[in-house]
């Protein structure tokens, strides 16, 4: 069924798996002993005939498995982290509610799968909290990792050297030392020499099958002539030839001029560094203390106050801070209000924040069920679902919706949306705008993002055309109707302002008289795969693509040079949504300072050094729609303004490296031109400035020659 929760590996590609499927958990093995009857642990493989989930799920259908479920749901102490798993939750409520039918309609919907998928849930100990905090890890996920620390091999080399080797080779040093006679070893024999020789080869022999990389035991070390020595000389020197003995001395007088001898000032001085270096602790042990005070806290949630999980470790009688890395690995599950974790740095990117809005945006979208059970079920579920990978499709064909999950279905006909809960939508849809542009103005809204930002619309009942950014390796040739919609608002938006001549966006009047395409279909007749699409907007993004042609290039870069057209015209959801929710007048006093920003992060991302053609590529794209961003955001300023921030522009481009000022200024020209009120020409060139795009068919003229 369409609602199957799929794995997909990166790229969009479905590996045929279920991620509901799986092999048997620990902690369902234990539920099958539990059971009446019992049985015993199944194999970790065991997913086929011996039918442990098909078990399972009907032990959960039974009345104490239903009493069980709602207990759960009750108490809050389930975690729902793939949708299937919230599907029984749902039965059982209708089940406690008097829909005994349609518990059963959703029962018979399930059944095929019931063998195969968890539809379960997984137990927790303690409530899972809900709420307007977000964390971007769960305490028990960063615990795990933080358990899998490993030691660097390099830590672990010198600790064993300073802790195992150094003292093996001072003890054998001063062996042979004792030896020397007239400056030669091998002349006096100690009489413990016997005893001290058999007790030093047992050491070594203990500490080479324990550290058996070390660099002491390669052949021709100096470690391993000394020892060698030793294996052949049990009582006597008479094994050693003259030409060993002077091997010895040579070698034993080169350790001694390059560490000094046993019991010498610098020596001891030398060692007793390297044994504090040795006995501080690793991060690996700081890690497992860290992840223990992890444990403490519920699994399945974030941590409000990190200071008791932070705070210096006691170890071998000492306090160590938690070193930077483990930290930071810590702080992400940090709970807090969203902007805070932004400020704090622990969400990062764009990317970053898509991954934690589900969290804020599902309690909006449960928040017109009046049954608090339900309203977290529902929260959950909500999360679970929005954690699904994409897929990578074709003929414009649409990702999985949350409403075709049966389960979900049935529980939306509890959702009476109200004038609050709209409110709510409106909020949290502008709260989290303003920080998708503030806090990384340089980044497009990831396709997460804009999936949350629709749906919070779409609880609001504000209609807003969102436009997500196409793979250029499945474009298709064509756009839906949203496309243009989103065009029309743009150019109506923008008229007269700085974006709007940079790009030559159309006029409003234009969108009403759109040429025919060269098929001969409008938009409004026009359909494709049995979805309604834009061929007029299609037609014009394909001849504002050729702006992008320097020579030959591939499909994938034709498609870039078009899909970067269109994101031009729509300007990326920034200018429907600033003019939906009246963003303008906020964003004006902020739109300086985040221009300023944006260039400063272009240069740095320009100027960064790269050694192969495909990060070079991703580069000149990611800065191309940073630097639309920020023109952008400077068409909320007045022409004053832009020229002030210009002029920083100016100032801050020429303290970059010379290479870098050299190729990057037409672009700096060609803004400043439009600016006074030039227009670039078909080929987006005024003089010597250059209509900056991020995607070329051919060779990029900031990599080009000039």
């Amino acid at each position: 069924p369409a609602w199957v929760t799929l794995e997909v590996v990166q790229g969009g590609f479905a590996t045929g798996r279920y991620v509901a499927e799986g092999p048997i958990e620990p902690w369902e093995n234990e539920l099958l002993q539990s059971l009446p009857g019992g049985r015993q642990s199944l194999p970790q493989d065991s997913n086929t005939d011996a039918g442990p989930r098909h078990q399972l799920n009907a032990w959960y259908l039974s009345d104490d498995g239903l009493a069980e479920l709602w207990t759960r749901l009750a108490n809050r102490t389930y975690s729902v982290q793939v949708p299937e798993e919230g599907a029984l939750l749902v039965v059982a409520w209708m089940m406690a509610n008097g829909f005994e039918g349609l518990a059963l309609d959703l029962v018979a919907s399930l059944y095929p799968l019931i063998d195969r998928l968890r539809f379960y849930p997984r137990p927790v100990d303690r409530p899972v909290a809900g709420g307007a905090m977000v964390h971007l890890r769960t305490a028990g996920e960063v615990a795990e990792q933080l358990k899998s620390v490993q030691v660097p091999q390099q830590v672990e080399a010198m600790n064993s050297a300073h802790s195992v080797w150094n003292p093996l080779r001072d003890r054998l040093l001063q062996m042979w030392l004792s030896t020397y006679e007239n400056d030669w070893p091998c002349q006096l024999w100690p009489e413990t020499w016997p005893t001290d020789r058999k007790r030093w080869l047992a050491e070594y022999a203990n500490a080479s099958a324990k550290h058996p990389q070390s660099r002491h035991l390669h052949q021709r070390s100096t470690f391993q002539v000394m020892r060698d020595a030793l294996e052949r000389c049990p009582t006597n020197s008479a094994d050693l030839s003259a030409r060993d003995v002077g091997r010895l001395r040579q070698v034993v007088d080169e350790v001694v001029a390059r560490h000094g001898a046993p019991g010498t000032e610098r020596h001891e001085r030398s060692r007793l560094v390297q044994q504090e270096l040795a006995s501080l602790p690793t991060h690996r042990e700081i890690a497992g203390i860290v992840a223990d005070r992890l444990d403490t806290f519920p699994s399945d949630g974030g941590v409000a106050n990190l200071n008791p999980v932070l705070e210096p470790v006691e170890i071998r009688d000492s306090s160590f801070a938690v070193p930077s890395p483990i930290a930071q690995k810590t702080q992400r599950t940090l709970e807090a209000p969203i902007e805070n974790l932004v400020e704090a740095g622990v969400i990062g990117s764009a990317e970053v924040l898509a991954q934690v809005v589900p969290q804020i945006s599902s309690q909006v979208a449960a928040a017109g069920i009046e049954d608090p059970e339900l309203r977290h079920l529902y929260s959950q579920i909500y999360q679970a679902f929005r954690s699904r990978r994409s897929l990578l499709l074709l003929n414009l064909e649409h990702q999985v919706q949350l409403e075709e999950l049966p389960w979900v279905a049935v529980l939306d006909r509890y959702r009476k949306p109200t004038l609050k809960t709209g409110e709510g939508a409106t909020q949290t849809l502008r709260q989290l705008t303003m920080l998708g542009i503030t806090s990384f103005p340089q980044t497009i809204f990831p396709n997460p993002f804009v999936r949350e930002l629709a749906a919070l619309a779409n609880s609001a009942e504000i209609e807003v055309p969102f436009v997500e950014e196409i793979a250029t390796d499945i474009f298709m040739g064509t756009f839906t109707k949203k496309w243009r919609e989103a065009a029309v608002i743009a150019s109506s938006t923008l008229e007269g302002s700085l974006y709007q001549r940079y790009y030559d966006l159309p006029l409003p009047s234009d969108w009403a008289a759109a040429p025919p395409t060269e098929t001969g279909l409008l938009a409004k007749a026009a359909t494709r795969w049995g979805v309604k699409v834009a061929e007029d907007f299609a037609h014009i993004c394909q001849q504002r693509s050729k702006e992008a042609s320097a020579g030959d290039g591939s499909f994938t870069a034709r498609n870039g040079a078009v899909i970067e057209q269109s994101q031009i015209l729509t300007t990326h959801n920034l200018a429907p949504l600033v003019s939906e929710l009246g963003l303008a007048q906020p964003l004006t006093a902020l739109a300086p300072h985040l221009a300023i920003d944006v260039f400063d992060w272009i240069a740095r991302e320009q100027t960064a050094p790269r050694s192969d053609w495909r990060s070079n590529l991703h580069m000149l794209k990611n800065t191309a729609y940073a630097w639309r961003q920020a023109i952008f955001l400077l068409s909320m300023a007045d022409q004053d303004t832009q020229r002030s921030v210009i002029g920083t522009w100016r100032a801050r481009w020429s303290e970059e490296p010379y290479d870098w000022r050299h190729r990057f200024e037409p672009a700096l020209i060609g803004l400043e031109r439009v600016l006074a009120s030039e227009r670039f020409d078909e080929a987006g060139r005024i003089g010597n400035g250059r209509r900056f795009l991020g995607w070329s068919v051919g060779p990029h003229w900031l990599h080009a020659p000039q």
